[in-house]
């Protein structure tokens, strides 16, 4: 008993010290994941704390369990419209994309550590996919807005290149170990790997949709409900040969894209899971390394790390993407950029110790080092490259507070609070406001006091005001109530520029208006038109373009449509 609770008291205590140290690296600069890998290791064998954990295989089952739930939550968090500019690139970068990145890590891994061919491959096939934890992540915790179609391809490849990663992973392990091995059975696997994940995955989030839609329960359980039916899909997958991971990522994709009424009790609680999950995979992973062990690999390690942010990673984007895509420059080089390494290839380095692979332990340590560099180097870095290649824009402003009505089972409902924080809109009568059609006032707070609000009342500084309306009337409702401070209004209008015109606007009115040339075709077209053929049919908003001396920026779409495009003249552009 008492060595029982010491460990739930060396438990307790790392979870503590590693969510405490989360304000010390928002200060600093440091990725969270980077932190928690940090703890784990002061409190293992050659840290502070002293523990000794040598236990892959309880790593690995930690391993397999957090990975699962980090991805249901991501993939709960994924909206379906991000697939519209992200699905194509993301899913040729998670198959092609890890493949090139394998084999050219592998290759560079031969050379460095002079290893045989496979054995070189198999270091490439372990730390060549990236990271949905790592991404996830770094894209919601550093408070960084990237444009869709970059933000959308880097989600989705993260989400879906495990089962390549995987693939090549075992297969490379059973080419090893087994002097008989049959390629063509390793790629029959591969084909399982995809064609068993995704109709389960599909067929089993649209089932545990519906199910929750109709299930009426305490709200403590909804969460509950679909970690455990996620879990179960993930082993069942699995055990049919499939991958799990690729399979509970569109599970966790069909319930979040539901619109159900009970996600509002579901996803608060299952982001506390996945950073739990998190917490705890990056501890164990950090307790399992040794450092003093690893000092004949750091240099080794650290080269091939290089190697893969500066060489690999871009090579496999260019030819992935570049070819068939329509991405900038400055697209391509953030996203070659952010090919983030996490707890994925350390927990494939586990592969060949239970497998019992020769060198099996130098795999784990190169994976080790790969990781920290990735985490050092490319997470640190990110929201300075989002800016310095401006694939960053300005997050738009959200209410002070949302939460859904649970009066529908599905596209219900939602309060909005907003905060009155003087401006435009101190002093100004309810009347005068444009709320969209299906919006209307719920209710009008000042100080404390909950008054009844009519046409004739005037708003005032401090008030708060909660709106009934659904997702749809957001960017009408918060384009009104915006009360962004100052600095942040200023960086928007420097970034889209002080002007705007409607996207329905005609291009031959534009071209009288500003003195622009365009050509007889070009003169039946709206603005709208005319960008999205330029920019290739996939339209962003921050997509932009230089034209008669001025920079066009894309401010709203909508289905597809450019509602509303910037004029930043490009005398002004190079002055800012």
């Amino acid at each position: 008993m008492e060595d029982l609770n010491s460990w739930f008291l060396v438990v307790s205590i790392l979870l503590c010290l590693s969510i405490l140290a989360t304000v010390i690296s928002a200060r600093i600069g440091m990725p969270l994941l980077l932190v928690f890998l940090a703890v784990g290791m002061l409190a293992g064998e050659d840290g502070i704390g002293g523990l000794k954990f040598a236990s892959f295989e309880a790593a690995y089952v930690i391993g397999h369990l957090a990975l699962a739930v980090i991805l249901l939550d991501g993939g709960m968090r994924t909206r379906m419209k991000t697939f519209r500019v992200g699905l194509r690139p993301a899913l040729v970068l998670a198959t092609g994309g890890v493949l090139i990145t394998s084999g050219l890590t592998g290759l560079l891994a031969m050379w460095i550590f002079n290893l045989s061919i496979l054995e070189g491959l198999l270091v490439g096939a372990i730390v060549g996919s990236t990271d949905a934890a790592a991404v996830f992540s770094m894209l919601s915790g550093k408070g960084v807005s990237l444009n869709e179609r970059v933000s959308a391809t880097l989600e989705i490849e993260s989400g879906t290149n495990d089962p390549m990663a995987i693939f090549l992973t075992i297969t490379l392990i059973t080419l090893l170990t087994q002097d008989s091995a049959d390629l063509a059975s390793a790629l029959l696997m591969f084909v399982q790997q995809f064609g068993i994940a995704i109709p389960l995955g599909i067929a089993g989030g649209w089932f545990f949709a519906q199910v929750l839609k109709k299930l009426q329960l305490s709200t403590g359980f909804y969460p509950l409900l679909i970690t455990g039916a996620g879990l179960a899909l993930f082993a069942t997958t699995n055990m049919l040969g499939g991958s799990g991971f690729l399979a509970i990522y569109l599970a966790g994709l069909m319930i979040g894209n539901s619109r159900s009424a009970k996600l509002g009790h579901v996803l608060p609680v299952h982001d506390g899971f996945a950073w739990l999950s998190q917490i705890g995979l990056f501890l164990i992973l950090g307790l399992l390394v040794t450092p003093h062990e690893m000092l004949e690999t750091a240099i080794p390690a650290t080269l091939l790390s290089i190697g893969m942010i500066l060489v690999v990673r871009p090579i496999a984007v260019l030819l992935c993407i570049k070819p068939f895509f329509k991405f900038s420059w400055r697209e391509l080089t953030f996203i070659s950029w952010v090919g983030l390494r996490g707890a994925v290839p350390i927990v494939l380095a586990i592969f060949p110790v239970i497998a019992q692979v020769d060198n099996a332990s130098l795999y784990f340590n190169i994976a080790f080092f790969v990781v920290l560099m990735s985490l050092l180097v490319q997470g640190a870095s990110l929201p300075w490259a989002a800016r310095w290649l401006k694939v960053e824009v300005p997050a738009g402003f959200m209410p002070k507070n949302r939460s859904l009505l649970g009066v529908f089972a599905e596209d219900d409902f939602e309060t909005f609070v907003y905060s009155v924080k003087g401006g435009t809109l101190d002093g100004v009568e309810l009347r005068c406001l444009r709320f969209p059609s299906g919006a209307r006032i719920a209710a009008l707070f000042r100080g404390r006091k909950l008054i009844h609000p009519s046409g004739s009342t005037q708003l005032k500084e401090g008030d708060q005001l909660c709106v009934i309306g659904r997702e749809s009337d957001l960017p009408v409702l918060s384009k009104m109530f915006n009360s962004d401070s100052q600095p942040d209004k200023e960086k928007s209008r420097t970034f889209f520029g002080d002007f705007t015109l409607s996207g329905d606007a005609p291009l031959k009115d534009i071209a009288d208006l500003y003195g622009l040339t365009i050509s007889p075709e070009q003169a039946g077209l709206t603005l709208s038109e005319l960008l999205i053929r330029r920019f290739g049919g996939q339209t962003v908003v921050g997509d932009q373009m230089e034209w008669h001396g001025i920079r066009w920026i894309v401010v709203e779409v909508e289905n597809n449509k450019i509602e509303q495009v910037g004029l930043k003249p490009l005398y002004l552009d190079n002055a800012s």
